[in-house]
């Protein structure tokens, strides 16, 4: 008894299922995972490295808690840093420069996650540079992935006539008293604020008061 195909799915070339699984894991790690059940040919294709790299990862409050807890699931995950996921590799920038306190490493990983294109990198190190009062040099390249981010459309424009600029020390003592007597006023922060300049002077206020 002859049982006919009905499909011949299986017997794609590899590239071509390695693009279709990238299309697939850049929705979610659950489609991901459906997808490699289906046979052999999409369990291979989801081995190669750029799916690993192109998979859509939730933020860290979004991810499902036992993920840390699961073997596969951090085997899974430690895949996709090394090969070079931008989403986890910027995380890891982040551990290093303000968890773990190692500048050098951190540093490095900061400029390898601009090079490869991480917009959040590229803000993050642009903001790095222009806080260096003592680098010249690093300031002008820190001005200068700032404007690139810029004329991208990637950040607010700010108005040079902006009623907002130097009262954010105000906003901030504000919000914290409000915090302090748990009342509504606390929430939002500088959001509504549609000066880019602002909402960083805000941010950092926040930063450098971190209990």
């Amino acid at each position: 008894m002859t049982i006919n195909r009905f499909s011949n799915t299986p017997f794609l070339p590899n590239d071509i299922w390695v693009t279709l699984t990238v299309k697939v894991a850049s929705n979610s790690i659950q489609d991901l995972c459906s997808l490699r059940m289906t046979c052999k040919a999409a369990r291979d294709a989801g081995d190669a490295d750029i799916v690993h790299r192109s998979v859509s990862i939730l933020p860290p409050h979004a991810t499902l808690w036992w993920w840390s807890r699961d073997i596969e699931a951090t085997r899974f995950f430690d895949r996709c840093l090394a090969t070079g996921h931008p989403e986890l590799l910027i995380r890891e920038v982040f551990r290093e420069l303000f968890i773990r306190r190692n500048q050098d490493v951190g540093f490095q990983m900061l400029n390898s996650a601009t090079s490869r294109g991480h917009e959040a990198a590229k803000y993050a190190l642009s903001m790095t540079l222009l806080l260096r009062t003592d680098d010249n040099d690093g300031k002008r390249k820190g001005l200068e992935l700032f404007r690139e981010l810029d004329a991208a459309g990637l950040l607010t424009d700010c108005n040079a006539r902006c009623s907002t600029r130097g009262h954010m020390g105000l906003l901030y003592d504000y919000r914290r008293r409000a915090a302090e007597q748990n009342s509504v006023h606390t929430f939002g922060g500088a959001a509504h604020i549609p000066c880019i300049h602002c909402r960083a002077n805000y941010k950092l206020l926040l930063f450098v008061n971190l209990p």
